[in-house]
């Protein structure tokens, strides 16, 4: 009889333990995710982003760092282009650097919390608690995959993201961006994931950021500035071409206006290109306000207002200007922009 109720509760330990190691339901890994952000202190990260712009690949280094409940530091390079560029959240605002050419502008935005941001734990996690008709998976790699809806500017034209997370410790592994084709145009890999790591005081400093960043790309002299060549945008409204192209000289170099528009007058914008005018270091510590919201074009970082749309890229300031485009519209023919060679 003894024997018999050890066997008895040996067979019911058996089937409890092979019951805590069956799969974990939806609902479980997303109540896990949402208290893994609730609880963390913040993260250091690592990544490869890739973007699928025109015809040409290009690929950032990506370096993350958040302390709760606000404070971000993320530092994207092209070590092809030697381009690198920073977004900064501080108690003084969100703040984009680029180092090479001794700049800084302020907005006073919401970001990161106004779209989605693909390298960011939380953003990815607030994704898929917010879509209710997300899909969930898990393979054979020990890993979970959500496929959920974006909420960028542009969402029409990158609508859906495939969010793959790391069982053990809910980590992100990666995020592929999809196009309404389901081609991947953005791909997040992460290569180090560190949860509730520590920071220094100065660790979202703009001035020692700035310093830090331009020992890695040393600042732009005159003399090594990129051949000023001319861009021009691969999508545009339907209907929408080149109607004129004007160019002029500038204490900086060289100044391009294209003009687009349609038959009908309905659509229409102007394209300013100009070669970049690179502060000088006493400047560094000023940073320029810039009116509008932060807009991740990928390639670099914008500032979108309710008519313009400004960035600055490979030495060249660009601003798109219309009283007749949508945002997603500026921000589609602003991504075309950097896939184009100049003709």
């Amino acid at each position: 009889m003894r024997k018999q109720i050890v066997l008895f509760f040996i067979g019911i330990l058996t089937i409890i333990v092979l019951a805590g190691c069956g799969e974990r339901s939806q609902t479980d890994v997303v109540e896990s995710l949402d208290k893994k952000v609730k609880e963390m202190s913040g993260y250091k990260a690592e990544a490869k982003m890739t973007l699928q712009t025109g015809n040409e690949e290009q690929v950032y280094e990506v370096e993350i760092w958040h302390k709760t409940p606000t404070y971000y530091r993320v530092h994207l390079k092209n070590a092809a282009r030697d381009q690198s560029q920073m977004i900064l959240r501080n108690d003084e605002g969100v703040f984009v650097l680029t180092p090479a050419l001794n700049k800084s502008f302020r907005f006073q935005s919401d970001w990161p919390q106004n779209s989605s941001q693909a390298y960011l734990f939380e953003s990815l996690v607030k994704d898929v608690l917010e879509d209710p008709e997300a899909k969930f998976t898990a393979n054979d790699k020990n890993q979970y995959i959500f496929e959920t809806k974006t909420n960028y500017q542009n969402n029409k034209m990158l609508p859906m993201q495939e969010i793959t997370f790391n069982k053990k410790e809910l980590s992100p592994a990666s995020v592929k961006v999809l196009d309404t084709d389901r081609n991947p145009l953005v791909v997040v890999e992460f290569l180090k994931f560190e949860f509730n790591t520590s920071f220094d005081k100065n660790s979202f400093d703009v001035d020692k950021n700035m310093s830090s960043a331009q020992i890695e790309v040393p600042a732009l002299a005159s003399g090594e500035r990129e051949p000023f060549a001319v861009k021009y945008p691969l999508e545009q409204p339907t209907g929408v071409k080149l109607l004129e192209e004007k160019e002029m000289e500038t204490k900086n170099g060289k100044r391009v206006i294209l003009t687009y528009g349609d038959v009908d007058g309905e659509k229409s914008f102007t394209l300013i290109q100009e070669s970049t005018e690179i502060a000088t270091p006493a400047s560094a510590s000023s940073s320029t306000f810039m009116n509008g919201e932060i807009v991740d074009l990928g390639f670099t970082i914008g500032g979108l207002n309710e008519h313009s749309l400004t960035w600055t890229n490979a030495g060249v300031d660009y601003m798109l200007a219309s009283d007749d485009l949508t945002e997603e519209e500026m921000i589609m023919i602003a991504k075309s922009v950097a896939g184009q060679e100049s003709k």
